[in-house]
């Protein structure tokens, strides 16, 4: 009784929290480029729709192919609870999928599912051309592609001012250097969780781009291609998605039971972490003080990703607090340290 009355409380707090990783809205509607309203192009858009979104779930390529979905994917309409036109340009069909329904079947599939808690980027893209370079800025014309790109691909990403000043420091030496000491310093304004720097360039009314990722201590980078800007974006930021999904997806038959222990707790926090651990099957089996303990079902490794993305840091086992309370409903099992993972703020 006194866990479910101090999750009621803990509970009146989530409408006005601070967010550190942001939260995807609308991951599940799908904005799906469509040539025509016809029934034909109409019935290939909701399959297109699908296969989108299940990529973006899951960040696995081969996610599509699975026979578990083939069901699905023929008749897509299972999993949809509306759709509609957006008159763009470009047309696209709108559709918006059950989440209970779509996630119910990946999991039925053994596919994992990527939460909608995820790191925020800020994108520093400069675009070259004949007629000079320009690096895109927020509420700029040129920045649609980006944010519709972002938005098909799952990504919470920011894109700078683009004044004076950062015009300056988004030249093409700074995108495409090997470490991004100015691009770093400029983006602390935005409170990003990771860097994103791309180099564009367009030649014969094609499109390349360079791209490099910065998030926590590691980096990754790639190359891509399209025949007008909004392929080169989807291009860069799939590829992206897929680069991070690795990091933040466990694979199937990678996750296993673990037990969390958080300390330095407040009402705030305790929302933030409810977030963070939704895609894990998470169960909080104590509060007591400020501290919380968790029955995770995860890869230890994407736990610690995920936990990153609220600035925590793990603790060695010998400076993690004793939260024993008999009285406490469920009790807490004492599994072997190797399955336990102690973190605080």
């Amino acid at each position: 009784m006194r866990l479910i009355a101090r999750l009621l409380i803990l509970c009146l707090s989530l409408l006005s929290l601070p967010s550190f990783a942001a939260t995807q809205g609308n991951l599940y509607q799908v904005h799906e480029p469509v040539a025509s309203q016809t029934p034909d192009e109409r019935s290939a858009g909701l399959t297109r729709a699908l296969q989108t979104l299940v990529l973006r779930l899951t960040g696995d390529p081969k996610s599509t192919q699975s026979s578990a979905l083939a069901g699905y994917f023929k008749d897509p309409q299972q999993l949809i609870s509306q759709y509609g036109y957006e008159n763009g340009p470009p047309l696209a069909l709108v559709v918006d999928f059950d989440p209970a329904s779509v996630d119910k079947a990946l999991r039925q599939a053994g596919l994992p599912v990527w939460g909608a808690s995820r790191p925020t980027l800020v994108a520093w893209w400069l675009n070259q051309s004949s007629q000079g370079s320009t690096l895109v800025g927020d509420n700029q014309d040129s920045a649609a592609p980006l944010n519709r790109a972002a938005q098909r691909r799952g990504l919470p990403l920011r894109l700078p001012l683009a004044d004076l000043s950062e015009q300056g420091v988004g030249t093409v030496q700074n995108i495409t250097a090997a470490q991004p000491d100015a691009l770093r310093a400029a983006s602390e304004r935005y409170s990003a969780d990771g860097l994103l720097a791309v180099a564009a360039k367009e030649d014969a009314g094609k499109w390349q781009a360079q791209w490099r990722l910065w998030l926590g201590d590691r980096s990754e980078q790639g190359q891509a291609q399209g025949d007008n800007p909004d392929a080169l974006a989807d291009a860069v930021m799939l590829a992206v998605s897929e680069r991070l999904a690795t990091r933040f997806v466990a694979t199937p038959g990678a996750s296993s039971a673990l037990t969390l222990q958080v300390q330095g707790a407040t009402l705030e926090r305790y929302a933030e972490l409810q977030r963070l651990l939704e895609p894990m099957n998470a169960k909080l089996l104590m509060a007591r003080g400020d501290t919380l303990v968790y029955r995770v079902n995860a890869n230890p490794d994407q736990l610690r990703a995920q936990l990153a993305l609220a600035h925590l840091q793990e603790a060695p086992a010998s400076d993690a607090a004793q939260p024993v309370d008999a009285n406490a409903q469920p009790a807490v099992s004492q599994p072997a340290n190797r399955n336990v993972l102690n973190f605080r703020w």
